[in-house]
């Protein structure tokens, strides 16, 4: 088995989704009481709010450097806006990282969809480093056209689901924001933040959801054990 490095707390109600589910993932393939082999370096998301996303690749790097120097085998980065350095930080330290994106697009593909709704922070989705990955598999991704949407999404997933709050309120607004993108010919959605789930899920639409926690967690565990 691999050793796997988690650069977590982006936030840290994510991050305890990804140490359950990849634990959980590694005992069920496994049996007996096998669990993953993996060291968490925690930030302080707090210093990435202050900064901005955009001025925060010198924390993930060194949260990087450190999970190296510690031999890990590969590293993941558990937040969907995280990835916005993953190309840069594998080029730059010559270490695996496991791509959400990449991860989410062969799972898109694989239902045969070429259009689909993108909700996240309002950096995955306003810039390009998400969409392009989807484009580099021929997906398309759409977001709310409307600027105050995308304000709120980012409001409700920094004030309320980074902080483990569920409203009844913000649950319905994000399935208008969907119903919305269906509208404009989105063919799935996807979860592109990984505090999203806690909010909406399959259940709720009738059209494939795409939790984008689950597919990476499901690429992690394979990649750990080299399938």
């Amino acid at each position: 088995m691999k050793k796997i490095g988690l650069v977590g707390g982006m936030s840290w109600t994510s991050t305890l989704d990804y140490y359950k589910y990849i634990n959980q993932s590694i005992n069920e393939k496994l049996g007996g009481l096998n669990s993953a082999e993996c060291i968490l370096y925690s930030l302080n998301f707090s210093d990435i709010q202050d900064r901005g996303w955009t001025n925060s690749y010198d924390l993930i790097l060194n949260a990087c450097k450190s999970l190296k120097s510690n031999n890990v085998d590969f590293i993941v980065l558990c937040a969907n806006t995280a990835h916005l350095f993953a190309d840069e930080i594998q080029s730059t330290l010559g270490i695996p990282i496991v791509h959400i994106a990449s991860a989410t697009a062969e799972e898109i593909r694989r239902h045969k969809l070429l259009k689909v709704g993108l909700l996240g922070t309002k950096f995955t989705m306003e810039m390009d480093f998400y969409r392009n990955k989807l484009r580099e598999y021929h997906i398309e991704a759409i977001v709310p056209s409307e600027k105050k949407d995308i304000e709120d999404i980012q409001d409700i997933v920094k004030n309320e689901l980074g902080k483990g709050i569920i409203s009844k309120t913000s649950k319905q607004k994000f399935v208008r924001y969907t119903n919305e993108l269906r509208e404009r010919g989105a063919e799935g959605l996807i979860l592109g933040c990984t505090e999203i789930p806690m909010l909406i899920g399959q259940t709720d639409f009738e059209f494939p959801v795409f939790d984008t926690t689950k597919i990476h967690v499901e690429r992690i565990v394979n990649f750990a054990l080299d399938k």
